[in-house]
């Protein structure tokens, strides 16, 4: 009988990220980049059932059982807990298991830059964490909120699909809902938000407008929005954000935009020389010059900036990961597999190009 208390305990012993299960198929786990699997038997329809009636919410097997999707959090104990997606595969159940530490880590730990803080300073406006699924983009954002929560005395709200990190109460107070538990919709959880005396909004995902809708109402009206959206890039965010409205309201709300996004963080993770995953990061800081430029539709002008902006601690992608490469942090192989723009890797690499002088954002470490 698979005990799957058991096996998670093993799996969070060995480092792993996720936790693939299946009926029919070996039980699989992502360690660094790779999927592995496991030295198991095939799992049984009743074995996969004995797991699912385990880690389901209370009262809620029967309905996750028969749905086509479900998200949801299971937790073991001093262990960890799991954000954990239900599907079918070619109608065949399986989950999906993120492992989420209960304590949020540090900068350090995570080589997450100091300078990232300065986003958490602000009093009001959008900070956006992009990136594919898998990127560390929730890891990022604890990092920040947890930050918050040692050094400053505010109010921070959390809106998520499901929880993922425990906050415990430190200078600041930590409120979490999550959705179909607490609220109904990250919009709607925005919305009443307002009224709760926050200081710090986190909503876990931008997914539609009525979501970008209140999260802009919200920074506008004297609060911090933390939020992560499934883009790579800044300008691909600023993009993204302004086409999920009607064509006639983009103006308006390029400009709504423009004065509250504060920045942008799109992060990747590459397996690290040695074991483990390291982050790259794009970071964009929403300067003067940047917010004229998303006012005139003039997105094409911000990668420029980003290349140029190491005293805004700004930086690009391809220099951060160059910054890793140089510093032996990383092989070439996956650095280029990890770059969005390789023939501009390839010139970094080479000393060509000018933009090496900002690769010291990431990690701390600074170039000669």
């Amino acid at each position: 009988m698979f005990n799957v208390e058991s096996f998670l305990k093993q799996a969070c012993q060995k480092g792993a990220a996720d936790i693939h299960l299946r009926i029919g198929k070996v039980p699989s786990l992502r360690i660094s980049n790779d999927i592995i699997r496991v030295n198991y038997p095939l799992l049984s329809e009743s074995d996969f059932m004995d797991i699912l009636r385990t880690i389901a919410p209370i009262g809620k097997f029967e309905e996750v059982k028969n749905s086509y999707n479900a998200d949801f959090a299971y937790e073991i104990k001093d262990v960890a807990r799991f954000r954990v997606n239900y599907c079918r595969d070619l109608g065949v159940p399986k989950l999906t298991m993120r492992i989420v530490p209960f304590q949020a880590p540090t900068f350090e730990e995570m080589s997450i830059p100091s300078s990232f803080r300065n986003f958490v300073k602000n009093n009001n406006g959008i900070v956006l964490l992009t990136g594919p699924t898998g990127s560390g983009k929730s890891t990022t954002i604890a990092c920040l909120l947890e930050y918050v929560n040692v050094n400053y005395k505010k109010h921070i709200v959390t809106i998520e699909d499901p929880v993922e990190f425990i906050y415990n109460d430190k200078k600041s107070i930590i409120t979490q809902r999550q959705l179909e538990i607490d609220v109904a919709t990250f919009a709607d959880g925005v919305k009443y938000s307002l009224r709760q005396d926050p200081d710090i909004i986190l909503v876990g995902e931008i997914r539609d407008k009525e979501t970008a809708e209140a999260a802009l109402t919200a920074a506008e009206t004297g609060h911090l929005v933390l939020s992560t959206i499934h883009t790579n890039s800044a300008v691909q965010t600023i993009n993204r954000i302004i086409n999920m409205f009607d064509e006639n309201l983009r103006e308006f709300i390029r400009d709504r935009l423009s004065n509250c996004l504060k920045g942008t963080i799109a992060q990747k993770l590459i397996p690290r020389i040695g074991g483990g995953r390291v982050p790259a990061f794009e970071v964009m800081t929403v300067t003067p010059t940047v917010s004229d430029y998303m006012k005139k539709n003039e997105l094409d002008k911000i990668y420029q900036l980003i290349q140029e902006g190491d005293f805004d601690n700004m930086t690009t992608l391809n220099a951060s990961i160059y910054n890793l490469l140089n510093n032996e942090i990383v092989t070439e192989k996956d650095a280029f597999t990890a770059s969005d723009n390789p023939l501009e890797l390839q010139q970094l690499v080479k000393g060509y190009y000018h933009g090496v002088k900002h690769s010291n954002v990431n990690n701390g470490l600074h170039l000669e």
